[in-house]
């Protein structure tokens, strides 16, 4: 399958990171690979990271001629396949968290609320945890917290009620059947301005299943520490929990003490490791947003690291 991708802040995010000739730069999230060979152009060498073997596979027959090396493994492995590939350091390393358009637009994958297919929404294949067993097995109080924390959903308690009260008939096995009985745990008058009545709740369930918030962190941190002297990473967000693990942790590299604010001196012995650049995200044009819809919530942050 071809892996065709529109990529969100092409341009901004490759000029973020300051790619010069023969430097070497993590894309963490492969995908349709347009960062990647914007990086490329420039003269950088790339290791590709992608959790999904279609865009793997898409990437290394795109890139065959360049100096490009494609890692079938998810980012926050990121020191490990570093050792593994003899990589020290990198100059640059960029992170864009949104789901790839062939994900949601392939309807086996289960990703969209937009078209029937048996849940799944695993972005490794290879992982066991699907959107099935989430709806099927969590217990109410477990999908209301996913729901409610990672979909921001005001109406995941019913909507967690429904699920188990519908279960009880009969197991839930397809994107359509999940939207129905969302439908129809949302008041008709809630769903007749906004979004798609279900993007909150697939989004919260995409979440769980690939554990994208948990690992965020953990990816940062190790990433910067991956980084040389006056390197830098990008990481562009699609939504506001995404973009306040990014902004916090950014904020704390760059803080460096963890001590809490009343201690006279610090104890902790923390320095910082980074500086953010720029004051404020980076945010689509109204040209980007024309070609490009699904780039609306897309933030952009980028954090230098100052010591070696």
């Amino acid at each position: 399958m071809e892996f065709n991708h529109v990529t969100v802040l092409l341009n901004e995010t490759v000029d973020s990171i300051n790619v010069k000739k023969g430097g070497i730069y993590a894309d963490l999230t492969l995908g349709g690979g347009g960062h990647s060979s914007l990086i490329l152009e420039r003269g950088g060498q790339v290791v590709g990271f992608d959790r999904d073997i279609i865009a793997i596979e898409n990437a290394k027959e795109k890139f065959a001629s360049w100096n490009f090396i494609p890692v079938h493994d998810n980012f926050v492995n990121i020191k490990n396949a570093a050792k593994e590939l003899g990589i020290e350091a990198f100059d640059g390393i960029i992170a864009d968290l949104g789901v790839s358009s062939p994900q949601l637009d392939n309807a086996e994958r289960g990703f969209s609320y937009m078209h029937d297919a048996p849940l799944d929404m695993r972005m490794d294949k290879r992982d066991n945890l699907t959107a099935r067993d989430v709806v099927n097995t969590y217990s109410e109080e477990e999908l209301f917290r996913v729901i409610s924390c990672y979909g921001e959903e005001r109406w995941a308690s019913r909507i967690a009620k429904f699920i188990v009260n519908e279960r009880e008939k009969s197991s839930i096995e397809t994107t359509f059947n999940l939207v129905d009985i969302i439908k129809a745990a949302i008041p008709q008058s809630a769903r007749k301005d906004g979004p798609h009545p279900a993007k909150r709740t697939f989004q919260a369930i995409r979440i769980e299943v690939n554990s994208e918030l948990k690992i965020l962190e953990k990816t940062i941190r190790d990433s910067v520490d991956l980084l040389k002297k006056g390197g830098r990473m990008s990481v562009i967000s699609f939504h506001s929990l995404e973009d306040r693990i990014i902004k916090t942790t950014f904020s704390s590299l760059s803080n460096g003490c963890t001590c809490p604010k009343d201690f006279p001196v610090c104890v902790c012995g923390n320095t910082p490791k980074g500086k953010v650049v720029g004051r404020k995200p980076i945010i689509p044009s109204d040209e980007e947003l024309e070609r490009n819809p699904r780039a609306r919530s897309s933030k952009l942050r980028t954090i230098e690291k100052i010591i070696n």
